[in-house]
């Protein structure tokens, strides 16, 4: 559509509600279940952001927001006019003002309010002043002197959430040295993943647009059944060492997953980092932004955040697959 700019190598799923002038940038993808996100007039997400949106936490941004790069937003509202630095994470339930200016790396929690016209850095997020004039100029200046907001130009489109057929997900798959992935025949790919070299991926697995999973000569990735890998994260490992994630573990958008063990039932969430030779008991959780040092060890049931992690509670109960993973109900 000539009023809305999406890159080829973007990917969007479900129903959108788009303004006029809408980027989409290069990598990034945008997801909405039942019919829940809508980016306003001449709005940005720029490259390998993701955007979600879903029935209990629609997303919603307004008229010339800009994301940088690699940002995720998941169920949150933002104003209008809002400047974001790259690897900014929103978390379901915030909310955000008109006008406000977030520093690279700032992560707001779940719920988070953030007024209008606030400048907020840090993880999480704190808000450190109200706009200067300085900063009202540079947002002008960034939007080519023009801050006018105009009535939403509605455009609605559909994409389905289709696979391609089994005989073209070999080319998702790379050899390395003579190994290639091995994949479940019940496994999901999608089209922009990319696996390479002594990968197994099992039964009911989803690798989602995105991902690179690269088992080269540094030792082996072994994914079990029933595992979430979402949009553009990334799965790598050091030498001599070993990648394991167990079933039914769920690995948000945006995570740097190196060489580590991840125990069954546990969740990663989006734009954690987790380093080498660590070891993640089963049903852990590992909070937003989060990360896990190198050869960092923690229980069953540890809920860990920080930067770096630390142990700040126990779940007592298995935990449920976040429904920012659930990719049902994508109109």
């Amino acid at each position: 559509m000539k009023d809305i700019n999406m890159a080829s190598s973007a990917r969007a799923f479900g129903r959108l509600r788009l303004g006029k002038g809408v980027y989409i940038a290069q990598g990034t993808v945008v997801r909405s279940n039942s019919d829940s996100l809508k980016m306003d007039n001449s709005s940005w997400a720029l490259e390998n952001s993701v955007l979600i949106g879903n029935k209990e936490h629609p997303l919603a941004v307004g008229s010339k927001t800009v994301f940088g790069h690699r940002c995720i937003a998941i169920g949150v509202e933002i104003g209008n006019l809002c400047e974001i630095g790259n690897s900014c994470i929103f978390m379901p339930g915030s909310k955000v003002g008109d006008m406000c200016i977030f520093g690279e790396g700032t992560l707001i929690p779940e719920d988070f309010i953030v007024p209008e016209g606030s400048v907020v850095v840090g993880k999480p997020g704190r808000i450190i002043r109200k706009l200067t004039d300085a900063d009202k100029a540079m947002i002008q200046r960034m939007r080519g002197g023009d801050t006018t907001i105009v009535p939403f130009e509605e455009h609605i489109l559909d994409f389905a959430d289709t696979l391609e057929p089994e005989e073209d997900r070999m080319k998702n798959l790379f050899e390395y040295k003579g190994k290639l992935p091995v994949i479940a025949d019940s496994a999901t790919i999608y089209d922009t993943a990319e696996i390479t070299g002594d990968v197994v991926v099992g039964e009911n697995t989803v690798i989602a647009s995105g991902v690179k999973i690269i088992g080269n000569s540094h030792g082996p990735v072994r994914i079990g059944n029933n595992v979430q890998i979402l949009e553009n994260t990334v799965l790598h490992l050091l030498p001599d060492n070993q990648l394991l994630i167990k079933d039914h573990v769920t690995i948000g958008p945006g995570c740097m997953i190196h060489g580590t063990t991840i125990g069954e039932n546990s969740i990663i969430e989006p734009g954690a980092i987790v380093c080498d030779y660590s070891h993640l008991g089963q049903n852990s959780l590992v909070k937003a932004g989060s990360l896990v040092k190198q050869r960092s060890r923690f229980e069953d049931n540890d809920i860990i955040r920080g930067y770096p992690a630390k142990k700040i509670g126990e779940s007592r109960v298995p935990l449920e697959r976040p429904l920012w993973a659930v990719r049902n109900q994508m109109r």
